[in-house]
């Protein structure tokens, strides 16, 4: 089968097509059928060598850790799926990953996709939809009513973290680029900022929950715009333990894992019409050079998506 590995560290160079054999499943494992897969910033991450102390994985590794397909192949102890089911799932990431032909993923990590996805479009959803359902609904409890400040809201994660945050009930305060600001009404936002116009402390009055998918200066800012309890939430760095306290708010930093039950809860979403994955860029296995460049560039309305079978 076609699988794009790296076999060392480095640029978009060090991805490499190879031929390989189909993966071996465990008994607790199904094989699925690749059909499409999704970027993440994680992946190219990963390529350059950034998390290898945190993650050590034995060179040559697929990349790719969001997975759309069918199943072909079931392991003795699995009862939940059979052959021929569709399927989609963030599978552990430190596995080899669905930058391929084929993957085996615990049975698990995945969940029956809807109808009311395509394979793209349910490649697009687990990894940034469960970051966004994380932070949101299991670390940072968004209530009805609640207002709500997502960090980058056109990206991967902000574009479903605002569809959830809605869904909730929140009040739902965005960010973006002035090219953006129609894309964040559209998705739901109550009110959307060009972070270009200034100071958000003097566009945005105080929130609930500050979601940051950004880091860095913006994390910094973010800090004034909390309520007293409110909860800074971050996927990017840890926020400062010190400021929290100064701040009288909390602070989480969220780092996800594979979740069949938060699939299963975007699924509801998406089935009840609340949640639907915005695909900007489409790419081939052949093109993933591409695909990792333009999700490098920080620029991508939602997600990017590789077609693979």
């Amino acid at each position: 089968m076609r699988a794009v590995r790296i076999h060392q560290y480095g640029g978009t160079e060090t991805l490499q097509l190879d031929q390989i054999d189909t993966p071996t499943i465990n008994a607790d494992d199904i094989l699925i059928n690749v059909k499409a897969a999704a970027i993440n910033p994680v992946d190219w991450k990963i390529r350059e060598g950034y998390l290898q102390q945190f993650i050590p994985y034995k060179l040559p590794v697929t990349l790719g850790w969001d997975v759309a397909g069918v199943v072909t192949q079931v392991g003795t102890e699995v009862t939940d799926f059979k052959v021929g089911d569709e399927v989609f799932s963030r599978p552990d990431i430190a596995r080899d990953g669905s930058y391929a032909d084929y993957i085996a993923v615990k049975a698990s990590e995945v969940v029956l996709k809807s109808d009311k996805l395509d394979f793209a479009q349910a490649a697009a959803l687990p990894l940034a939809g469960i970051t966004a359902w994380q932070c949101l609904v299991d670390v940072s409890q968004v209530q009805a009513g609640q207002r709500v400040l997502i960090h980058a809201g056109a990206g991967g994660v902000g574009h479903l973290a605002i569809q959830i945050a809605k869904a909730k009930g929140a009040f739902v305060i965005a960010t973006a680029s002035a090219a953006n600001q129609a894309l964040l009404t559209e998705l739901g936002a109550d009110q959307a900022v060009d972070y270009a116009l200034g100071a958000l402390t003097e566009q945005v009055e105080a929130v609930d929950i500050v979601f940051d998918t950004m880091g860095g200066e913006i994390q910094a800012n973010s800090w004034e715009l909390l309520k007293a309890g409110g909860m800074l939430v971050s996927v990017v760095e840890p926020p400062s333990e010190e400021k929290a306290k100064q701040y009288g708010v909390k602070s989480a930093f969220v780092f996800i894992e594979p979740s069949s039950r938060i699939l299963t809860e975007l699924n509801k979403l998406v089935e009840a019409d609340q949640l639907t994955p915005l695909i900007e860029h489409r790419f081939s296995l052949e093109q993933i050079e591409a695909a990792h460049l333009q999700s490098q560039s920080g620029r991508t309305r939602g997600k990017i998506v590789i077609e693979v079978n």
